[in-house]
């Protein structure tokens, strides 16, 4: 009779805790799913979020970007019109400058005009006062450019005899005859007007018993201005 209970027991016991272990299995089953459940979701959720920021950032960017691209197209315009702009306005500055050193004596220049050779003979030596007097004649006849013995002669230039009236200067330069004498300018005009019967330095000069010759030429070539502009008395004017 002992023996049986004793079974009885043993076996309640195991019944008892195979019941236990059925419980505890499926209690971990449980938070398994949960736990995966749950972490499934979470990741997916922090896929989407990550994925909505990422892209809103990177929307973000594109548009910044396509701003700073826009801005960037804009300037490249301005500068190159402003390029531009100064290139023309350069040109222009260029070609004033041009003009006005071709005004003002400092470029060799060329161009159609006369050609009058004054010599000394034995009836009339040439003076500074006869080649002022040409000077002023061609000048008068519309010369843009005038040298004499390849000396630019200019407004301010002087022309005065020296040494006893050994010799002529033009400017600081010593210069002795024959006086070759060019001018640039409507090379038929001037041409008549320096011949006229009676009146022009030619015709004068001739009657006078000076050695003076005249020829037109299509190219007559004049050296610039070599020495440096001193202005001492000039001042701009300017607005009050």
């Amino acid at each position: 009779m002992k023996k049986i209970k004793f079974r009885a027991d043993i076996t309640a016991v195991t019944i008892v805790i195979f019941i236990v272990c059925i419980v505890l299995v499926s209690v971990m089953l449980m938070q398994f799913r949960t736990v995966e459940q749950t972490d499934i979701t979470e990741i997916e959720n922090m896929r989407e979020t990550e994925l909505r920021t990422a892209l809103a950032e990177w929307k973000s960017k594109y548009e910044e970007l396509s701003t700073q691209l826009s801005e960037v197209n804009e300037r490249k315009e301005e500068y190159n019109q402003k390029i531009n702009d100064n290139e023309a306005t350069s040109e222009l500055i260029d070609e004033e400058l041009k003009e006005s050193n071709m005004l003002v004596g400092k470029t060799d220049v060329y161009g159609e005009g006369v050609v009058v050779t004054l010599a000394d003979n034995e009836e009339r030596k040439i003076e500074a006062y006869d080649l002022i007097d040409l000077v002023n004649e061609l000048r008068y006849a519309g010369a843009e450019a005038i040298s004499i013995n390849e000396v630019r002669v200019l407004t301010m230039s002087y022309i005065a005899d020296m040494g006893d009236y050994s010799y002529i200067t033009v400017n600081s330069r010593r210069i002795q005859g024959p006086y070759i004498v060019k001018a640039i300018g409507d090379k038929d005009y001037m041409y008549s007007i320096l011949n006229l019967k009676g009146s022009g330095f030619v015709d004068r000069s001739k009657t006078l018993g000076m050695n003076v010759s005249s020829k037109t030429e299509n190219r007559v070539e004049i050296p610039k201005y070599d020495e440096e502009f001193e202005i001492k008395y000039m001042q701009e004017v300017t607005a009050e």
